[in-house]
Order: C-alpha cells, then sequence, then structure tokens
C-alpha cells in the first residue's frame, strides 16, 4: 500500500487531461422502452459539456445459450433515431455480455456463434459498434481472442470495444488472486496486450478494487494507468474505468473510489509517461448512478483542471 500511496503523490502537467475521447456507460433503460426522446434531450445537454466521444447502451444480456432476443432492445432503433438528432458525433456502441461462470459457456463454439449472431443482428439496427463485457474472462482465454477476431468481421470500420479486468499490478499478485477468488481477477500484461491489438478500444474496469483509503486506490489508479499506456499502442484507445456510482456494498469502498480519485490517477499516470496521448481517456460507469457530484468532478479534474 505504500507503494500505491506514493505514486498518488506529485502535481499533474497541465496538459494531461481530457483529449475528447472519454467515454459513458449507459444503462438499459435507454433500450427498453423507459426512456423517451425528452430523456436523450437531457441528457444531450449535458454531453454536449464533456470529452465524451462513446456511450456504451446495455442491450442485453446474452441468454445462457448466447443468443440474444430482438425483445431485449425493443426500442433501440427509436432511441438510435433520437440520439442521431441530438448527438450525431458521439458514437453509439451496443452493451453486450453476460456472466460467463456457470452461465453462458463462451468455450462452446455453439454458444459463440450465437454471440456472433445478436451482434450481427443488433449492429444492424445502426449502432456504431459492440462493446462486450464478459465476467470474468480468464487470463489467456483463446475462446474469447476467437470472438474478438470474428466480431471484427460484422463490425467492419466500426467500433469494436471491450471492458477488460485490471492488469497485474506487480508480478505473482495474479496467481495469489486467483487462488483465493477461484477466477482471474487480473490479466498478465500479455494477455491484456493480446486483447488490446484486437479491438479498438480497451476500458479497465478501474472500479471495485476495494482498496481502503483514497490515497491507495488513487496510486492503483495510476499502476493501471501507466501499465496500460505501456501496453497499447498509440493508435488504439485506453479508457480508464472511473466509478461514478456509490453501492460498493462496503462503506470504505464507498468512500475510497471516486471520479476525483480516478482522474488525478490518470492525470499523474500521462504526467509519469512525459507527452501527451490523444487516445487516453476516463469511461464514466455509470449514467444512472452518477451524482452531480461525480459530473462535477469529472469536469473540475479532469474535463478543465
Amino acid at each position: 500500500m505504500a507503494t500505491l500511496t506514493l505514486q498518488f503523490t506529485g502535481t499533474p502537467a497541465p496538459w494531461a487531461k481530457t483529449t475528447g475521447h472519454d467515454a459513458l456507460w449507459l444503462g438499459h433503460a435507454w433500450v427498453d422502452g423507459r426512456k423517451t426522446a425528452e430523456d436523450v434531450r437531457t441528457l444531450a445537454a449535458r454531453l454536449r459539456k464533456t470529452g465524451i466521444k462513446d456511450v456504451y447502451v446495455h442491450s442485453g444480456p446474452f441468454d445462457p445459450d448466447g443468443t440474444l432476443p430482438a425483445g431485449k432492445y425493443p426500442k433501440a432503433a427509436d432511441f438510435l433515431r433520437w440520439w442521431r438528432e441530438e448527438l450525431p458525433k458521439i458514437r453509439v456502441s451496443a452493451w453486450l455480455g453476460q456472466k460467463v461462470d456457470g452461465v453462458l459457456d463462451l468455450d462452446d463454439a455453439a454458444s459463440r456463434q450465437r454471440v456472433l449472431d445478436g451482434a450481427r443482428a443488433i449492429t444492424a439496427l445502426g449502432f456504431d459498434g459492440v462493446h462486450y463485457n464478459f465476467e470474468p474472462i480468464g487470463d489467456g482465454d483463446t475462446d474469447f481472442l476467437d470472438l474478438l477476431t470474428r466480431t471484427r468481421a460484422i463490425v467492419g470500420d466500426g467500433l469494436l470495444s471491450t471492458s477488460t479486468p485490471q492488469i497485474e499490478p506487480f508480478p505473482l499478485v495474479r496467481p495469489a488472486a486467483r487462488a483465493a477468488t477461484g477466477h482471474d481477477k487480473y490479466w498478465s500484461p500479455e494477455y491484456f496486450r493480446q486483447v488490446a491489438k484486437l479491438t479498438d478500444q480497451v476500458a479497465i474496469m478501474t472500479y471495485d478494487s476495494y482498496l481502503p483509503f483514497p490515497s491507495v486506490y488513487g496510486g492503483y489508479v495510476v499502476r493501471q494507468s501507466s501499465l496500460a499506456l505501456d501496453l497499447v499502442p498509440e493508435e488504439k484507445t485506453v479508457l480508464i474505468g472511473a466509478p461514478a456510482y456509490h453501492d460498493h456494498g462496503v462503506s470504505w469502498a464507498d468512500e475510497a473510489e471516486s471520479v476525483e480519485k480516478a482522474a488525478r490517477g490518470a492525470r499523474l499516470a500521462l504526467t509519469s509517461y512525459g507527452k501527451p496521448r490523444e487516445r487516453f481517456g476516463l469511461a464514466l460507469y455509470v449514467d444512472f448512478a452518477a451524482t452531480k457530484e461525480d459530473w462535477a468532478e469529472y469536469e473540475k479534474f479532469w474535463f478543465k483542471p
């Protein structure tokens, strides 16, 4: 913890801030009929004042056999039409996923094919791309790499992105965490690099760290951001997940993690990197839980620090 706390010191460079490549996860209400055109206009008024370039709209989850019934996103076409009218420059990806430990078996070729069929059907409505969120994907999972490769053929020049676990912060941490939890909490740097190579964007879920203090969490974000900056080619986008929610389940985790600490950690990592990185941003999780304070922290500590 002392190492992480030390990393969360210093002064970020003035240029270490948004470059207009940020993202936002949006909940399912936007495609199931609960949200209206007026809701889109209200959100648009907020997003025009940000550096957000991409949104990921929850449109699943996949059924346990990999199918994606159209009934899960009955108003997606309406949402996309409203969105294009208000925010034509902000890309919209279908956020698709499922639990893969005992629910959806991505190792099964038939299940993966059904996932691909579902991705093809929903992108045909006019989404700009696909954003995957399968949890937990184990380190070195070649079937997930196969899914990404074959999804590229579906999205073509569109956007292919994925949420990722955190990168192994220090040697030997991954196997120890796996032994304790029964699954991979972290990806090895090499596997993270492989996934980044196959996608346009990687969004690291840099939250639910369960670290006890704000300074430790901030240092952890510095560490994750620094690793990602070194692993991902500059033509790819690196997104650092910022926790715009407040229900971690334990009070000290809610107190430790914040948009402010994620933003400052990302800025310190950029400063240490030593030069601007255009395709680097924050990804806010999630719209329906974000408070006025979360949005104020995004603006003050990342958008206009």
